[in-house]
């Protein structure tokens, strides 16, 4: 027992010292990512993006990193381990966006002087959790 609430204890104080990804992503992101759009509007409005939607990038990321055993925790860990060194070292070679977008978009700047490795972590975190089972329609 003691075991078990000492746990929950230090799980509640590491969420409240944790950074909030959905405000990382409002204060960092959203300037060139919308959060969620539809393929419709995306094709109408596609001339005013600066980015690819929020959507498509977690689903691309999500998709094309695959776990050999099909452990969900680990295909979490993995996936916000690489969107959280991506965002600080963006790579043509390491980019998993489709091809026409990195064409009509480049690759992102590096946000290694704006966000911190926990900044990084949350917004990584967020943009897993966020658009879990959510499709890019």
């Amino acid at each position: 027992m003691k075991k078990s609430l000492l746990a929950l204890l230090s799980a509640a104080a590491f969420l409240m010292a944790s950074e909030d990804g959905y405000e990382v992503y409002k204060n960092s992101c959203a300037s060139c990512h919308v959060e969620m759009i539809s393929v419709a509007e995306l094709k109408k409005n596609l001339s005013k993006l600066k980015a690819p939607p929020m959507v498509e990038v977690a689903n691309r990321i999500k998709s094309n990193i695959v776990i050999a055993d099909d452990d969900e925790d680990v295909h979490r860990r993995v996936v916000t381990l690489f969107i959280s060194e991506y965002a600080q070292n963006p790579q043509l070679e390491h980019t998993m966006c489709d091809p026409m977008a990195v064409e009509r978009f480049g690759v992102m700047p590096s946000l290694k002087e704006k966000l911190t490795k926990a900044q990084r972590e949350a917004v990584a975190e967020w943009m897993y959790d966020r658009y879990e089972g959510v499709a890019f329609e």
